[in-house]
């Protein structure tokens, strides 16, 4: 079981390396890692269990945050009645195509590896067509907006050496342009 002691922090190496892509057939390890974190995002999302494991609630986890330079995320966005709107683990997911439009989380991002408050506006695409392949290897698009596509956005940020805080400006954290609609 994943737990916040197996999640590395700012400043680990493994966070600022672009991952490597998968082959198929998946590994026996590789497809019990993608479930692990998927069982860590449930866990993180129970109170009852996240509160006895202390666990931080998220709502994405990728390989590179635990310590797997490897092109595999765990995606769990609840609505508001706790049911999921997307849950899949995603093994070598890539944006084929973005809105023009902007967004942001009117509160902000967060991150799992990264144990302060970054402040501002974390400016992504509002839409995205997300291209994935599951453990088996099946390949799905899914056409994403909002919330569910920043959250996607965020986790392939991992996969390629970046944190969310790299896309915030330094100057003005909170100036969002004309085009950049806020979440939240």
């Amino acid at each position: 079981m994943i737990t916040m002691k197996n999640i590395i922090r700012e400043g680990n190496p493994t966070l600022r390396a672009r991952a490597k892509a998968l082959t198929f057939p998946l590994t026996a390890e590789q497809k019990q890692l993608g479930q692990s974190l998927m069982e860590f995002l449930e866990n993180s999302q129970n109170p009852e269990v996240a509160k006895k494991y202390q666990l931080r609630a998220g709502v994405g986890l990728a390989a590179p945050q635990v310590d797997q330079s490897i092109r595999m995320t765990a995606v769990l966005v609840p609505d508001e009645n706790d049911q999921p709107v997307f849950k899949h683990i995603l093994v070598n997911p890539t944006i084929v195509s973005e809105s023009v439009r902007m967004a942001a989380l009117a509160e902000g991002e967060g991150c799992l590896s990264v144990d302060r408050d970054v402040p501002g506006y974390v400016p992504r695409h509002q839409r995205i067509t997300l291209r994935w392949y599951d453990l088996e290897g099946n390949k799905h698009i899914d056409k994403l907006r909002d919330y569910p596509a920043i959250v996607c956005q965020h986790e392939i940020d991992h996969l390629n050496g970046i944190l969310f805080f790299d896309h915030i400006n330094e100057q003005k954290p909170f100036s969002t342009d004309d085009n950049t609609v806020l979440i939240g």
